[in-house]
């Protein structure tokens, strides 16, 4: 058999779906909070669930040449990715881990979260067997209720470690609970929590280390929360944590998730279109399918709900999302003010066999966002952007 050499196929050849992901506008964004914050407070870029959906590897290049000193994960095995990518800044784990995990967060040089003495003990035996000093940041709850300790115990607890050499504490740190709500309130009570905190751990003579508590809506909002250091999560990728911060700066969306038309036909009036037929054809409309379905993160939730957008004209979706593919409907007909695509005007180019459907992103003076669409599900963008991270390829550009 003769060899053959060829060029490998991008995503877009090898399947048509994919999501475009433009690194110009994470960088932007980042250079957006830095003006923000000013220039004395460091950035962590949380690049948790795969740079939330966005390719966490690719991301933190960018967030590390945008500036940011720091880079933030859920769990070892993030922090693993990123190190045997060749990612070498320092990695903080924003939660405890398991105390089966401290091999490999010495080997891999990951900073985890503590707030458990059973966790930090064998921390910090496993350093000190290895001859190495562990860092990390204690994780204080000043309200969240869900990890860390307790704020009116976070001096004792540490001077409960104090006497072990094998452990080095980094930093300290808290989370809101109310952000990216009107509720300013309870962030005005966990922010006096978390100082109460601090002022108890310089008293016992321990340097509290890297200070942090601002994610992205609190380092917006909120410049009392700022501190040493804040987490910049979901305004790194374009995505406004709260309709709060939408007036107060810019940001630009980093994701599209785009498709191929891969059939497009007539469907008789009455005949129903895909599972449980939740759509009938109205007769004079063609069907376009297109090869993305809630395996790719687009939610059956969403099914006769949202438009696509094809060569900036908008198209309603029809039919039952399913796991794979999901169809549009298209007019053919002469007098189109009697159906859904009423806005459309007759001279526009018909979709055909390949042409570029936009589920996410502009096309011409259109525009269907993760907001949008996190809307009529009725959940938030984060949730959004990371659903389409799991099975699209991804195309970097700029």
């Amino acid at each position: 058999m003769n060899e053959q050499t060829s060029t490998p196929l991008t995503p877009p050849e090898r399947r048509w779906a994919w999501i475009e992901i433009d690194r110009e506008a994470i960088r932007t964004n980042l250079k957006t909070m830095r003006k923000c914050i000013g220039p004395d407070t460091a950035i962590l870029t949380v690049v948790k669930a795969d740079g939330y959906g966005h390719g966490a590897v690719e991301v933190a290049r960018v967030a590390l040449s945008a500036g940011s000193k720091y880079l933030g994960v859920a769990n070892v095995s993030e922090g693993i990715e990123l190190r045997e990518a060749g990612i070498e800044a320092p990695l903080i784990i924003l939660s405890e881990p398991p105390a089966s995990s401290v091999q490999a967060l010495i080997h891999y040089d990951l900073v985890p979260a503590v707030c458990t003495t059973e966790f930090a003990l064998a921390l910090g035996e496993a350093a000190s067997a290895a001859g190495v000093i562990a860092p990390y940041h204690l994780k204080v709850d000043t309200g969240m209720n869900r990890l860390g300790v307790h704020y009116s115990d976070a001096g004792d607890f540490l001077r409960s470690l104090s006497f072990h050499e094998g452990l080095e504490l980094q930093g300290t740190f808290t989370h809101f609970a109310t952000a990216d709500t009107a509720d300013s309130f309870s962030v005005q009570v966990q922010l006096e929590r978390f100082e109460r905190a601090l002022e108890t751990i310089r008293y016992m003579g321990m340097d509290p280390g890297t200070v942090h508590a601002a994610n992205s809506a609190a380092a917006i909002r909120y410049k009392r929360s700022r501190f040493d250091m804040v987490r910049i999560g979901v305004a790194a990728y374009g995505l406004h944590p709260s309709p709060a911060t939408r007036e107060l700066l810019p940001l630009q969306p980093a994701m599209r998730v785009l498709a191929r038309v891969t059939l497009i036909k007539p469907v008789p009036l009455g005949e129903g279109v895909s599972y449980g037929y939740t759509y009938r054809s109205p007769g004079g409309v063609e069907i376009a399918t297109i090869p993305i379905g809630y395996g790719d993160g687009l939610s059956r939730m969403l099914s006769n709900k949202m438009n696509v957008l094809v060569e900036g004209h908008s198209y309603q979706q029809v039919g039952t999302i399913s796991m794979d593919m999901c169809m549009f409907e298209v007019s053919t007909r002469p007098d189109i003010s009697s159906v859904r695509n009423a806005q459309l005007s007759a001279e526009r180019r018909p979709v055909e066999y390949g042409s570029e459907v936009v589920i996410v992103g502009r096309s011409g003076n259109l525009e269907i966002t993760l907001d949008e669409l996190a809307a009529q599900m009725g959940t938030i963008n984060y949730d959004m952007a990371c659903m389409f991270g799991r099975r699209l390829e991804r195309v970097y550009c700029n």
